[in-house]
């Protein structure tokens, strides 16, 4: 039978790492991450993980050492945030690049200066073009269950891109509650047999070079748009991909989460919210406030942020007249929020044109309530009957 123990955020993502048996983890603490590293270090110490713990001097290496242990076979797991995660963005930049499945966990932070070492998403939405996956989790029990699924996800033939496993710091890191841990031998037969690196494996006695450079050249430049026009490709498959790890994770275990996007309380709803991450208890708290007095409010929460799922996205907004985008990380190139950008860039693809809204919150830890959520629905509601607010809506000013 699964098991049931409270959890904080960091030890749920590490419980997952454990649970897909990883062969070498590095992780250098950093706030408010540690707990990963410290969890993962009580797994080996203990013998409940047989892994290599890799005792590096920072985020660069640590995630230097887990590519070439990536390209021997092995099955790898990290965390950062903030500084460390902009710390390692030089190796962090080439992981997608060389086609390997490391999975990487986000605690996502807000920026530095003024100083800052709280919850925000500014890390995870200022490196999301590097070409990683990202999956932004609602709870600690759906921390555990991708970070499990991503290995699935990542080491697929079609696929073979990193996973960035993402979850508020603050608000998921630290907070503890209950998680199923589902049965071993079940995330075994899930995973199936370990074939990480099946397309380039270091070997000492199959020498090879890993990296070329490609010259100034008709054939060195087809040779990089070849790599990249790859990386679109495997980008474009995981869309695929993730619903069908996710449905055979939900019949296996149980468990049910949205593996693109989440409709909640749509089926007659005339707006909605879009929300990311964390603040989703509070919006889907806020839309059920809002369906009690009438209001015919839906929410929408992303889980996969990168690859963008337009389409999934598409079917979802033609259902509305407006939207109110709630973001916890700041665009200032267009004074808005990233999310918000994403929502805009879709719309055209709809039959109608839909008023968004742009709200920004929940920087450097703060909170996101039910009352504000409740003012991001009466927003759209106005908005779905023609008062449209045009500019940005920062929450903590309401």
């Amino acid at each position: 039978m699964p098991e049931k123990i409270v959890l904080d955020g960091n030890e749920a993502a590490a419980w997952g790492a454990r649970l897909a048996k990883v062969d070498t983890v590095a992780v250098y603490p950093i706030t408010p991450q540690s707990g990963v590293a410290e969890a993962l270090s009580t797994f080996i110490a203990d013998g409940e993980l047989q892994a290599d713990l890799m005792d590096v001097e920072g985020e660069h290496s640590v995630l230097s050492v887990l590519q070439g242990a990536a390209f021997a076979g092995a099955r790898t797991f990290t965390a950062s945030c903030g500084q460390g995660l902009a710390f390692m963005f030089e190796p962090y930049f080439r992981c997608p690049n060389f086609r390997i499945p490391i999975v990487m966990g986000i605690v996502c932070r807000d920026g530095i200066t003024p100083q800052c070492v709280w919850g925000g998403q500014q890390d995870a939405m200022t490196v999301k073009e590097v070409g990683w996956i990202h999956m932004h989790c609602e709870n600690n029990q759906e921390i555990t269950d991708t970070v499990v699924m991503a290995y699935k996800i990542a080491e697929n033939h079609d696929v073979m891109l990193p996973v960035n496993v993402c979850f508020d710091g603050n608000f998921l890191s630290y907070a503890a509650e209950p998680v199923e841990i589902v049965d071993q031998d079940i995330v075994d037969r899930f995973l199936g047999e370990k074939n990480v690196n099946w397309h380039a494996a270091l070997d000492p006695e199959r020498p090879m070079g890993i990296d070329p450079l490609t010259g100034l050249t008709p054939e060195g430049g087809a040779m990089f748009s070849r790599y990249r026009r790859g990386q679109c490709k495997g980008m474009q498959n995981a869309l695929r991909v993730i619903p069908e790890v996710h449905r055979e994770w939900k019949e296996m275990t149980g468990h049910d989460f949205a593996p693109l996007i989440e409709e909640y309380r749509f089926d007659d709803a005339e707006y909605a919210i879009v929300v990311i991450g964390s603040m989703t208890g509070a919006g889907k708290d806020a839309v059920d406030v809002a369906r009690e007095k009438g209001q015919k409010v839906g929410l929408i929460k992303i889980k996969t942020f990168r690859p963008f799922p337009v389409n999934a996205l598409i079917q979802t907004l033609s259902k509305v007249k407006a939207v109110s985008v709630v973001d916890r990380s700041v665009n200032f190139g267009w004074n808005r929020g990233f999310l918000w950008q994403e929502i805009m860039a879709t719309v055209p693809f709809l039959q109608k044109k839909i008023p968004v809204t742009s709200f920004i919150g929940g920087l450097a830890g703060t909170d996101i309530t039910v009352e504000h959520m409740l003012e991001t629905i009466n927003v759209a509601e106005n908005a779905a009957q023609g008062k449209v607010v045009e500019e940005t809506i920062w929450i903590d000013q309401l």
